[in-house]
């Protein structure tokens, strides 16, 4: 019989909609919190500064990562007073896939599975 790779057998089981978002959305664990964020506060709408400081991270931290979930549809950027505020999109179905993977992150197996996803895409 032959052997699966482990990182197949580590995503077997995975939705392929939330490993897609995973893998082209959600590829860092910074990013991972600010999905988190803006889930549990799908009415934020701040500066990446404010941001910084609600999840405990610094600003130059989050910046590049923000501008990658704006790229990525998951987050929308706009400009108010010269200021630019981040908001969690307003396209429904990004939504629903974010409460889904928030939700699938409860599940122990989930998160470790996840968690390998994104170290191993560091490399």
């Amino acid at each position: 019989m032959a052997q699966k790779s482990a990182s197949r057998v580590a995503m077997d089981d995975i939705d392929p909609q939330l490993l897609r978002f995973l893998r082209d959305k959600v590829n860092s664990f910074v990013k991972w919190d600010l999905v988190r964020f803006f889930h549990d506060n799908p009415h934020a709408a701040d500066t990446a500064d404010n941001i910084a400081r609600y999840t405990g991270r610094d600003v130059r931290t989050i910046t590049d990562e923000l501008a990658g979930l704006v790229e990525a549809g998951v987050l929308e950027r706009n400009e108010y007073s010269n200021q630019t505020i981040y908001a969690l999109a307003s396209d429904m179905d990004m939504r629903r896939l974010i409460n889904d993977f928030v939700l699938a992150c409860d599940d122990r197996q989930f998160r470790v599975k996840a968690i390998y996803h994104v170290i191993r895409g560091m490399r």
